[in-house]
């Protein structure tokens, strides 16, 4: 089974991603404080990180670089209701290939797509 950990300030979309995500077959943990996700966060527990860029104490490019200090080979997803950060994340990390911007909202068949295929590289 594979491990997700969502990251979003706002509980309505983590409870309705991780509801949706586990009748998928996913196993899923959920964050709704960035600092808080980052303190419990352990190293090759997960498959994939679906992170909102944008949440108060620490936006999602912030967490992804602390996570990266703790786990190299973390696999990530951002997740943005806003135009895509990738030139803002290209500044931030200019050696680091992360591709994966998921808009806001989006379906769970349409995030399994996305998820299944971030799995498969």
């Amino acid at each position: 089974m594979k491990k997700i950990l969502v990251v979003d300030d706002e509980t309505d979309i983590t409870t309705s991603i991780q509801n949706g995500l586990q009748r998928k077959g996913f196993e899923v943990d959920i964050y709704n404080d960035p600092t808080d996700a980052l303190s419990n966060f352990k190293p090759d527990i997960y498959d994939l990180l679906l992170i909102d860029i944008r949440m108060p104490k620490m936006n999602g490019f912030e967490l992804y670089r602390e996570v990266k200090k703790k786990s190299n080979n973390v696999r990530i997803c951002f997740f943005t209701a806003f135009e895509v950060y990738y030139d803002e994340f290209r500044k931030m990390f200019p050696n680091l290939e992360v591709k994966c911007f998921i808009r806001k909202p989006i379906t769970i068949s349409d995030l399994v797509t996305h998820i299944n295929s971030e799995l498969e590289k």
